[in-house]
């Protein structure tokens, strides 16, 4: 513990949660220690430099480094407050079945240097009870520290569950000033880690149990997969009646209860398509509309590429440009992006007759490799191409005049251009002149 009564922090995962969160935490004067098991993640933040792309986080973190506030290091460091920020994807056996070892290995890392008086918070998405099997590792690992629930005695380590709710764009703004759902394995662990939370966040702290809290994350997630399934359903209705779906949502938006999202080419990032399915792993009898959703969304990306390739197949000439990776506007990351899907996919049936326009890329991802596709900018997709498929709505895209698309076949599947001559309605479709 510094003088001050700050407590010394250790931040396991770095990544696009891990890494502004510890800047956030090192911005209030607690001495962060972040960890990471990439050697060039370490290296790139202790030059006071960042890996990821993220609205302010590169002077935040250039700023806390110079004033030796944060270090990143591959190694866990004793420290009084451990935050474990690592991935939770799936197995690979394909039945969405989530993958926690990276959160047990991160538990096993800091089991060696816990110490009595340590507060261990989760914030991983997980799927429910994740935070007891945390506790339990801990516990086998440290026979001599007494476990939270575990012992009638005074716990000597304190065990909770908070996970994040930001906005990828809004990462720093909405880890300060956005509400914290705060479960602890017992009510005296939750009001330990509220201590720590309130040294930097401005929303509302609020307690609950672990198990509480693990399921509130996974069904705020899944309630907007719902809801954006509803809209990527009727866009597919609307598509084989010839509708235009935009118009139909603007109209029904009208109505003073009603509140359709917009439809896309799917469903992507790390947490909306992925979270529901842990849900529907707890309880699979029961999650019937949530499993739906996930499916609805799922297939709205080969709904999107089945269209699509019809569009360059009337097209046979034509050189296409596919408009965004990301898996949402204005950010870097691909992860599960329905965007990223369909262009690829396109570029390995079509080949050199494909381009791909992504400000946030210095290169195309892997599985372009061998394809023939090309990373072109915006400029050149606009001169040279003679069919546009909007996959992302990157405000660079938006705000392209009529005029330097009105003599090029366009499939959006965002509802950015509505006034194109296509527009989003597939079944017009027609050669480029």
């Amino acid at each position: 513990m510094r003088g001050e009564g700050k407590p010394d922090v250790c931040v396991i995962g770095l990544g696009y949660i891990g890494l502004p969160t510890a800047a956030i935490i090192a911005r209030v004067n607690c001495r962060v220690t972040g960890v990471d098991l990439s050697q060039s993640v370490v290296d790139t933040i202790n030059r006071g430099e960042i890996h990821i792309e993220e609205v302010d986080l590169d002077g935040l973190v250039q700023g806390v480094v110079q004033r030796g506030l944060l270090t990143a290091s591959t190694q866990v460091v004793p420290a009084d407050v451990f935050v474990i920020a690592v991935p939770t994807p799936f197995e690979k056996d394909g039945n969405h079945t989530p993958d926690v070892s990276y959160v047990m290995a991160a538990a096993a890392s800091l089991a060696a240097v816990l110490k009595k008086g340590d507060v261990v918070i989760l914030e991983s998405t997980c799927p429910v009870g994740t935070t007891q099997l945390v506790r339990d590792r801990l516990a086998a690992l440290r026979p001599d520290l007494r476990m939270p629930g575990l012992s009638s005695e005074t716990p000597d380590v304190s065990i909770a569950y908070c996970p994040e709710r930001v906005l990828p764009g809004r990462i720093l703004e909405e880890l300060t000033h956005n509400d914290r759902s705060i479960g602890g394995i017992t009510s005296r662990c939750a009001r330990k880690a509220v201590e720590f939370y309130k040294l930097f966040v401005r929303g509302t702290c609020v307690t609950t149990d672990a198990r509480s809290a693990e399921m509130t994350k996974l069904v705020e997630n899944a309630y907007r997969d719902v809801n954006i399934a509803f809209a990527n359903e009727l866009s597919m209705i609307a598509d084989r009646m010839g509708l235009d779906v935009w118009e139909v949502i603007r109209l029904a938006n009208r109505h003073p209860r009603v509140n359709i999202l917009q439809p896309g080419p799917g469903v992507g990032g790390h947490c909306i398509a992925v979270d529901p399915w842990f849900i529907v792993n707890g309880a699979p009898d029961e999650a019937k509309v949530i499993r739906t959703a996930r499916e609805v969304n799922d297939t709205k990306m080969h709904h999107v590429l089945a269209r699509a390739s019809e569009l360059v197949e009337a097209n046979p000439h034509a050189t296409v440009a596919c408009l965004g990776l990301a898996f949402k506007a204005n950010i870097d990351d691909f992860r599960e992006s329905p965007a990223r899907f369909v262009a690829a996919s396109l570029a390995r049936k079509f080949g050199e007759r494909v381009r791909v326009v992504e400000p946030y890329a210095q290169e195309l991802p892997g599985e372009f490799s061998g394809s023939g596709a090309l990373l072109i900018d915006l400029d050149q997709a606009l001169e040279t191409c003679h069919v546009l498929i909007v996959l992302v709505d990157h405000d660079v895209f938006r705000v392209v005049p009529l005029e330097e698309r009105a003599n090029v076949v366009v499939y959006d599947t965002r509802g950015i251009w509505p006034d194109s001559p296509v527009g989003n309605l597939m079944p017009k479709l027609r050669v480029a002149s």
